[in-house]
This record gives structure tokens, sequence and C-alpha cells, in this order.
């Protein structure tokens, strides 16, 4: 055997080892995962029950329930998506295409990347000046969903960007070269080809939305709440109300620290149950953005 051929050989161990390696650590990882999750499961499981998901909390860990947390978690990510979503993709796409290349777009950049990495409580800090002091939108679903619409904010302008970059030019080119404008390429062929990695952003950045507490206890988010946000459909003219946005709210996290914070068991085991709905709540909601992008994606292939 010659050099040429043993370092042939040594090039494909290396890539079979490490194609291994990295197999085993996805393996462990996911099954360190799954212990944890089946054991908080069998933690949980004698408390989730119907009545335990429409019960409003209690002092009486066996009466208390999650009614509350789980609606207040739902609304206020739908407040923070519709927030987040829009502005979101349409800066990645104004910085991607539009954006000219100088400091000043250098400078956005920088701060972008710099803003997710900046800890979940200084949004909150930021927030509570903002929109509760400032603003005057109180401990609100309104003020709950923008605080956690900032924090995701700068995963979906950088997974939006990240996006357009891997599509060929030659896409734009050849949109170009049949008289479509900018506009018109962007909207029948970068957006729809780049949405699979779009989503993904926005999944990542939702799912570590629906599980933060430390930005929503800092602008007055309930511990304690036995009762609903007002109905959003009124039963006179204009049938529609937006009072509900300015409602005291919990969410499932704050429930969940509330409960594991006080020392009856009890209370501990509800904390559990309550974990793992909000486990199954984040499987859900990537679920769904999943079947959405294969959607997206088969649509394209046809």
């Amino acid at each position: 055997m010659n050099r040429e051929d043993l370092k042939i050989y040594t090039a494909r161990y290396i890539d079979h080892a490490f194609a291994i390696t990295g197999l085993l650590c996805c393996l462990a990882s996911l099954g360190i995962i799954a212990v944890l999750f089946f054991d908080l499961v069998l933690d949980g499981l004698p408390r989730i029950t119907s009545t335990f998901f429409f019960s409003f909390p209690s002092r009486i860990p066996e009466k208390a329930g999650i009614l509350s947390a789980w609606v207040g978690s739902v609304i206020v990510i739908v407040v923070t998506a519709l927030f987040s979503i829009p502005i979101g993709v349409a800066t990645g796409i104004y910085l991607e295409e539009y954006g000219k290349k100088n400091w000043i777009t250098d400078i956005i950049e920088i701060n972008i990347s710099n803003l997710a990495g900046v800890p979940s409580i200084i949004y909150g800090l930021l927030s509570l000046s903002l929109f509760v002091y400032l603003l005057k939108f109180g401990e609100s679903i309104l003020t709950g969903g923008l605080t956690l619409g900032l924090l995701i904010l700068p995963i979906v302008i950088t997974a939006t960007r990240e996006s357009i970059r891997t599509i060929p030019q030659s896409i734009r080119e050849a949109s170009y070269a049949l008289g479509a404008t900018k506009w018109q390429t962007i909207r029948w062929h970068i957006i729809p080809y780049s949405t699979g990695g779009i989503l993904t952003g926005i999944i990542i950045g939702l799912s570590r939305a629906i599980g933060e507490t430390a930005p929503l206890i800092t602008i007055g988010a309930l511990t304690f709440i036995a009762f609903l946000p007002s109905s959003p459909i009124q039963p006179s003219f204009p049938f529609i109300s937006f009072g509900w946005l300015f409602d005291a709210f919990t969410v499932m996290p704050v429930q969940i620290f509330n409960w594991i914070s006080r020392p009856q068991k009890g209370f501990h085991i509800n904390a559990a149950a309550a974990s793992s709905v909000l486990l199954v709540m984040t499987l859900l909601l990537n679920g769904i953005a999943i079947y959405i992008r294969y959607r997206f994606r088969r649509r394209i292939r046809w």
C-alpha cells in the first residue's frame, strides 16, 4: 500500500469514526432527555386528569389545577407570535435584500447578534420600564406577549437572514432575466424557498418563549390567579373586544415555580404534572410548525 492509499484509508477511517461518535453522542443526549421526561411523567401522572386541566389553582394540592396557567400560556404565545414573526421576518428580509452593506448595517448586525445572547431577565427589566411604567400597559397579557416577543425577535431575524443566504444567486438572476422586479423575486422565489429555515427559527424562538419565567415574573405575572381573561367575543356591537389584552395573567412556568417553591409534597407532584403538560405543549408546537414546513416544501416541489 503506497502513501496515497494510506491517506485515503485514514481519511475514511476518521470520517466513519467521527460519524459513529456523533451518533453515539446524539443517542446519549436523547436517552438522558427520555429518562428525565419519563421520570417527570411518572411522578405527575396521578394528577393528570380532566379535573387538573379545568380547575383553578388552590391552596389544597389535590384540588389545584392549571386552567388559568395553560390558557394564559396559549394566549401569551399567540400575542408573542403576532408581534415577533412579522417584524422579525420583515427585518431579516430588509437587512438581507434591501439594506446597503455599510457601517450602519454592520452595527445593526452586531447588535442583533448580541441581543440574541442577552439574559432573559434583562428583557424583563426593559419591559417593566417601557411597557408597564412608560406606556402604562400594566401587568397585562399584552405586556407579557411583547416582552417575550422582544426576547425571541433576534432569533427570528437571524434565522430569516441565514435562511435567505442559502438561496442560490442563480434563482434571483433567473427571475430578473424573466422581467420580475425585486419584490416579485422575493415574494415568489426567495420567501417560499427559505420558508423551512424561517419556520425553524420561529420554532426555536417560540419554544424558548413558552418556557420563560424570569422576565414574566419581573413584569408582574401573577403566581396565583383564579380567573380567566375576558372573552374576545362580545354579544353587542362591534362583537369583538380587545380588553383581554390588558387583563392579568399567569403562565405554566410561573405556576410550576410557585408550586415547586412550596414545602408540601402534593404541590411538588402538581409541579411534575404541570411540567409534563408544558413539555407536551412544546412538542405539539414544534410538531405543528414542522407540519407547516413540510406542506410548504411539498407545495414548492410541485
